[in-house]
């Protein structure tokens, strides 16, 4: 008994041994388990968005690619660092091969660019300009393949793209602002039918130039058109340029009058001024009615540059069109006419500046007059002082122009013969060389001094009352604005 009592006492220290280890081993496995638990939270902290979990993520996700970036070079740089320097110049090599590949691509795309714009000569130049490791352009294979594909294109170009024989017959197209919001401009009030007449909608000026560009049209400058040469006798006087186009394609100016966006206009669905976007390049804002502001492609300027930057080929050496400004409102939306306006600096600046993101554009500038009066019926004293303040208000704000576009179309002679008026040598005493009427049709003088244009207008009395003048254009009811009320004049 005694014997089997003390095994049964053995036992039992056996059993309460084996508990203790049994619980110091679960102790350890809880322990071992919130360590792992709190190392794999502390991993997953570190990790950029994006990942399985919804923790709330600390690290940015450019740190992490900057870290990945810092990771693979610090990668790259222990591997050269086991390459020989024959190795590593071997690579340095490669490198600097793939990059000079990119630049001379890079190089014919521009160029090709150019060549869409029919600059050809500009294209080749441009190409010629190229030096490389291995030398200037003539070693490179594909930069002398891309010049013969100029050449080659150049070569097939004809006089004013065979579809005119002279400059006279150019069209010469204008628009005044552009209706935005046809709800606000067509509403039935006192100004719709002024609207429904003199103006154009968005929708007809996009249609109108898919239409004339289908038709072969090409933008270009007025000044590409005709220009002061000097003679063998030492004299100067205006000779009539040759454009080479491809067959078919059709040379024609644009432009837009009073570009100064009036008081008349607010509320009515147009642009309120030009500015410079975001990307540096101009465009154009518009008030809505709480008061808030908005930018788009409101009126021809932003329009016309979109449509070019789709088009190329739609302008002759990146030829945009012609703004004529008034100045009794100031220009461009700026009210630039008020010296004591509290702003009036600021808008001179800010016009300015503006002015100089359309000229890098490929915009021309003109005057449309001080106060846009009848240039024919008002006095020569009146034509003079309105002359005059023109120049002194708005020429210090776009620079130097040489074209006059007149008021209403309507031209200071009746004339068919040469300028000889008092009104005349006013202008030209301003430098003004380049004057445009309005017409049914083309028609053009080049003389010694001056140039004489008249335009064709696409707007609703156009539309509505002539639609058979523009069917050398387009058809009109394949660009008429289905908003636009009927005749109401």
């Amino acid at each position: 008994m005694a014997e089997n009592k003390k095994n049964m006492n053995k036992l039992k220290k056996k059993k309460n041994h084996s508990r203790k280890l049994k619980g110091i081993l679960l102790v350890e496995l809880i322990l071992l388990l919130c360590a792992g638990g709190l190392y794999f939270l502390f991993l997953g902290t570190q990790k950029a968005p994006g990942g399985q979990d919804d923790t709330d993520y600390t690290e940015d996700s450019d740190d992490k690619d900057s870290k990945d970036g810092e990771d693979q070079k610090d990668k790259d740089n222990s591997k050269n660092n086991n390459l020989s320097e024959e190795e590593l110049e071997i690579i340095k090599e490669q490198e600097r091969l793939q990059q000079e590949i990119q630049e001379r691509k890079d190089l014919i795309a521009k160029a090709d660019r150019l060549a869409l714009g029919y600059d050809y000569d500009g294209a080749i130049e441009l190409i010629k300009s190229y030096q490389g490791a291995e030398g200037s352009f003539s070693v490179y294979t594909e930069l002398n393949q891309a010049i013969e594909k100029y050449e080659n294109q150049k070569s097939s170009l004809v006089l004013y793209g065979g579809s005119y024989t002279s400059v006279t017959q150019f069209n010469h197209i204008f628009f005044h602002s552009l209706i935005a919001d046809n709800s606000k401009a067509f509403d039935g009030e006192y100004d719709q039918t002024g609207y429904n007449m003199y103006m154009t909608t968005v929708y007809e000026f996009k249609k109108m130039m898919e239409k004339m560009y289908e038709d072969g049209y090409v933008l270009v400058s007025i000044h590409d058109i005709a220009k002061k040469e000097k003679q063998e006798d030492g004299s100067t006087k205006f000779v009539a340029q040759e454009i080479y186009l491809p067959k078919g394609k059709k040379p024609f100016v644009l432009s837009q009058d009073d570009v100064n966006y009036y008081d008349y206009m607010e509320g009515d669905g147009f642009a309120s001024r030009i500015v410079i976007g975001e990307d540096g390049k101009p465009t154009c804002e518009m008030i809505l009615d709480d008061g808030s502001v908005v930018t788009g492609p409101f009126d021809i300027v932003p329009i016309l540059d979109e449509f070019i930057e789709e088009h190329p080929d739609f302008s002759y050496r990146g030829a945009k069109g012609i703004l004529a400004l008034t100045g009794y409102e100031g220009v461009l939306g700026y009210r630039t006419n008020d010296p004591t306006s509290p702003t009036y600096q600021q808008d001179v600046e800010t016009a300015k500046k503006v002015v100089e993101a359309l000229k890098e554009d490929g915009w021309e500038f003109a005057s449309h007059s001080w106060g846009h009066k009848n240039s024919y019926e008002i006095t020569v004293d009146h034509f003079r002082r309105d002359t005059e303040r023109w120049m002194k208000e708005v020429a210090p704000i776009i620079g130097p122009t040489d074209v006059y576009i007149f008021p209403y179309g309507v031209d200071i002679e009746t004339t068919m013969g040469t300028y000889s008026s008092e009104k005349y040598m006013i202008l030209k005493e301003n430098g003004f060389d380049f004057f445009c009427g309005v017409y049914k049709e083309p028609w053009m003088h080049i003389k010694n001094d001056y140039v004489r244009m008249t335009r064709r207008p696409l707007d609703g009395q156009a539309m509505l009352q002539f639609p058979e003048r523009l069917a050398d254009l387009f058809a009109v009811e394949e660009v008429i604005d289905p908003e636009r009320p009927p005749r109401d004049w």
